[in-house]
C-alpha cells in the first residue's frame, strides 16, 4: 500500500539524515537542522527511493539522494518562512525555525542543509561511479537554483508587486520552478542512478508537480489549518493569483485529476512495476495536508 511505503521510506530517510547531522558538532544551528527536517511527509525522498526500486538500485545507494533532496527541500522551507520572504510562524504544526531560534540561526541552518544535500549526492556511498555522482549534483544544482526552485521563488516575490495578477501560463511557469523542479529531480533520481532514460519519469513528475500545487491551492482555500499544520488562505489575503483564483475550485479539481491521469500514463513503459508511483499521483490530490 502506498501510504505504508511512504511512511516507511520517510522514516528510513529521516533516520539517515538524523545520523549524518548528529555527527556534526552539537550547536544551535545543527539542532535547528534536525528540527527542520523532522515531521514532513517525505514525498520527495519517497520518489527517489521508489524510482530507485523501479531500476533495481540498492537502498544503500538510494538513501543518499533521498536524504539529499529532503535536506534541500527543508532548506527551502526554512528560508521561505523567514520574515523577508513569506513571514510564516508555523510549519508542520510547529513554530518555524526562525521563531523557535532566531533569524540568523534559521539562515545558517538553511544554508547548511542545502550544502549537506550536495555533500550527500557526491559521497562515494551514494554511487561508486564519480560521473553518476557528478550528474546528480549538477542536475540538483539546476533544479534547486535560478533555473528551478529559486527562479520560482523569485517570480513569486516579483508577482507581489506586479501591477496585475499573473495569468495561468505565468502561474504554471512559476510553480514548475517553485514546487515542480525538486519533485522532478526526485522522480528522475532512480533513472540517473541506473544510467537509464529519464524521460518517462520526467513526464510523470512534471504532471505530478503541477497536480501537487493545484491541490495545495485548493487546500489553501478549503483545508483545515490544524491538519495542514500551517496558516491557510494566505494567497487570497495577499491578493495572489492561484490556480483556484484563475480556474475556480471545480475546474481546478478537474485539472488536477487530468494531470494525475497524464502522470500515470507517462509510466506505461514500466507496466505494473510502477503501481506505487501511480498511487502516489492519486495521493497528491486526495491529501488533506
Amino acid at each position: 500500500m502506498f501510504t505504508d511505503t511512504l511512511k516507511s521510506d520517510a522514516a528510513r530517510v529521516s533516520a539517515h539524515l538524523d545520523l549524518l547531522i548528529a555527527g556534526i558538532d552539537d550547536l544551535p544551528v545543527t539542532r535547528a537542522m534536525r528540527y527542520a527536517v523532522a515531521g514532513g511527509k517525505g514525498l520527495r525522498g519517497f520518489l527517489v527511493m521508489e524510482s530507485a526500486r523501479l531500476h533495481d538500485i540498492a537502498e544503500t545507494h538510494a538513501l543518499w539522494p533521498a536524504g539529499a533532496i529532503e535536506a534541500v527541500h527543508a532548506y527551502s522551507l526554512v528560508h521561505d518562512d523567514l520574515p523577508c520572504m513569506d513571514d510564516d510562524d508555523l510549519r508542520r504544526g510547529q513554530p518555524t525555525v526562525h521563531v523557535r531560534w532566531d533569524e540568523a540561526t534559521a539562515v545558517l541552518a538553511g544554508d547548511a542543509l542545502q550544502t549537506l544535500g550536495f555533500e550527500m549526492v557526491t559521497d562515494q556511498r551514494c554511487h561508486p561511479d564519480a560521473e553518476v555522482r557528478a550528474e546528480l549534483a549538477f542536475s540538483l544544482a539546476r533544479a534547486a537554483g535560478a533555473r528551478g526552485m529559486v527562479l520560482g521563488q523569485a517570480l513569486d516575490i516579483a508577482a507581489e508587486s506586479a501591477d496585475a495578477p499573473l495569468g495561468l501560463q505565468e502561474i504554471t511557469r512559476l510553480q514548475a520552478g517553485k514546487t515542480g523542479a525538486l519533485i522532478q529531480w526526485s522522480a528522475e533520481a532512480g533513472a540517473r542512478l541506473a544510467r537509464a532514460d529519464t524521460a518517462p519519469l520526467r513526464h510523470y513528475a512534471q504532471a505530478l508537480g503541477l497536480a501537487f500545487q493545484i491541490a495545495d491551492d485548493i487546500l489553501d482555500v478549503e483545508g483545515d489549518a490544524q491538519k495542514a499544520g500551517k496558516r491557510l488562505q494566505k494567497d487570497a489575503a495577499a491578493g495572489k493569483a492561484t490556480f483556484v483564483s484563475l480556474l475556480g475550485l471545480e475546474a481546478a479539481r478537474l485539472r488536477a485529476q487530468e494531470l494525475v491521469t497524464e502522470a500515470c500514463d507517462a509510466l506505461s513503459p514500466y507496466g505494473p512495476r510502477a503501481r506505487t508511483l501511480r498511487e502516489a499521483a492519486r495521493f497528491v490530490i486526495s491529501r488533506d495536508n
